[in-house]
């Protein structure tokens, strides 16, 4: 897997990002000089060409990330696949054409974007079936044997087995119900025959709860000796989930791991990205202020603005103030979570929740410096005390301010029960730990992606 803004991301994904960025330029480069002949020269070099086709090619992409096409645990279904693919070719033309109307000039020659997307079209559904084709190899899988047995580590193979963009393949195991010290001489003799396999294995995974007395630590050093990776299943599920799983995890797992550094020069530079996006964000809504204030104010009887405390950095309570999107009765019975289709959100409430709207005026909690633009959604008093008793590591969320957005919201969503929560924490922590300016910017463009398919709403 590859890194990229302390995000990782499956090798074969970025292969074939990068494989239709060139098939996005190669046929409007084509397409450029079938129609141009001698003058092509001319109008990419002299008249901004090789710009617009780079604009062009990154609009594709843009629109491809915005519908899921590069995630394949959504998108199954070939069909699904090609109609999504014609989806941003027809999102591309609209886009274009909206250009062109305004402006001549971002056209590259007569019927050079015509010509282009009638190249592109067939072209990236054969690049995708060549993608599915070598992705069906074994030759092109990483061979993975589960150190394990259980339901602790089926989990972790059907993990594997249910993301084939991993690129991963799960070899010679089998669940065994044996006593410890039978288990332990049954992993001696699979890593023996591990030794001598042809096709090699690539890679060890250690998914044992209690390694205590069945570790075959001298048989795994040898092996890893040889070349063969080996690693714990807390380190692949953190890589293939983007979270820190709770179960099983340890204090040592901070103290001794990489991350969770917060050097008072990364707050300082986060806090002043968070104050800009928050001054542009509220600069940009002014215009649609009164219109969302009469909606409120017409949808049901009551202020326009809702406040209510929460838990911010270091323990402090604070008001974080939303449009209200509720009845004014709606906690005459004692504080309670959200849910789908919760009967105490008015309808235009629901609206508003939707699409986010609901939250821009903590905008004015991230200039107050209550909250910061990306971080830990806060959470109420009356939940934190209970949380903190039942969630490990569950305090570790006030070490930072508290986000408008976070890393949990665009990955997972709403969480409102304790199990939710839980999963919830788990995204959390997986941003404490590996928090930088660059993953905020990515979980900013994220949320762009998350508000438009309204994702994750109550």
């Amino acid at each position: 897997m590859i890194r990229f803004l302390n995000v990782y991301y499956p090798t074969r994904t970025i292969i074939l990002l990068l494989a239709e960025a060139c098939a996005v330029c190669g046929c409007f480069l084509a397409a450029t000089w079938i129609m141009l002949g001698p003058d092509a020269f001319i109008a990419l070099e002299y008249q901004q060409g090789l710009l617009k086709i780079a604009l062009i090619t990154l609009l594709t992409l843009v629109l491809s990330y915005y519908f899921d096409l590069y995630e394949p645990r959504i998108l199954s279904a070939r069909q699904q696949i090609y109609f999504r693919i014609l989806l941003v070719l027809g999102f591309d033309c609209f886009l274009l054409s909206a250009f062109l109307y305004f402006d001549t000039e971002v056209l590259i020659g007569p019927f050079v974007y015509t010509l282009g997307f009638a190249l592109l079209t067939p072209t990236l559904i054969l690049l995708r079936r060549g993608y599915e084709w070598v992705g069906a190899q074994k030759l092109f899988r990483e061979r993975v044997y589960v150190l394990g047995s259980g339901e602790y580590a089926r989990s972790i193979v059907e993990a594997i087995r249910s993301n084939p963009d991993m690129g991963m393949e799960v070899v010679f195991w089998e669940d065994v119900q044996l006593e410890p010290s039978q288990r332990k001489q049954l992993w001696i003799s699979v890593l023996a025959r591990i030794a001598k396999a042809d096709p090699p294995v690539h890679r060890i995974v250690v998914a044992m709860e209690v390694q205590r007395g069945e570790l075959p630590v001298q048989e795994l050093l040898l092996l890893r000796f040889r070349g063969i990776e080996v690693e714990e299943d807390h380190t692949l599920r953190e890589r293939l989930y983007g979270k820190i799983q709770l179960d099983g995890l340890r204090p040592s797992s901070f103290l001794y791991s990489e991350g969770f550094h917060l050097p008072p020069s990364l707050q300082f530079t986060r806090q002043l990205v968070s104050l800009s996006a928050a001054a542009l964000g509220l600069l940009l809504f002014l215009p649609f202020f009164p219109f969302v204030a009469l909606a409120v104010k017409l949808s049901s009887r009551g202020p326009l603005f809702f406040r209510q405390d929460r838990v911010g950095m270091g323990g402090r309570i604070f008001q974080v103030v939303k449009f209200r999107t509720m009845f004014t009765d709606a906690e005459a019975h004692g504080a309670k979570w959200a849910t789908k289709d919760d009967p105490r959100v008015t309808r235009v409430g629901s609206f508003l929740r939707k699409t986010r709207i609901d939250e821009l005026p903590q905008l004015w909690n991230v200039l107050c410096g209550d909250m910061g633009f990306v971080g830990p959604r806060p959470e109420r008093p009356e939940f934190v005390a209970w949380l903190t008793q039942e969630l490990p590591f569950y305090y570790l969320r006030t070490l930072i301010r508290p986000g408008l957005t976070g890393w949990a919201q665009v990955r997972y969503g709403y969480g409102a029960t304790l199990a939710e929560t839980k999963e919830k924490l788990e995204y959390d922590l997986y941003y404490i730990k590996h928090m930088s300016l660059g993953l905020d910017l990515l979980i900013m463009f994220e949320t762009i992606k998350t508000i438009l398919l309204r994702r994750g709403a109550q």
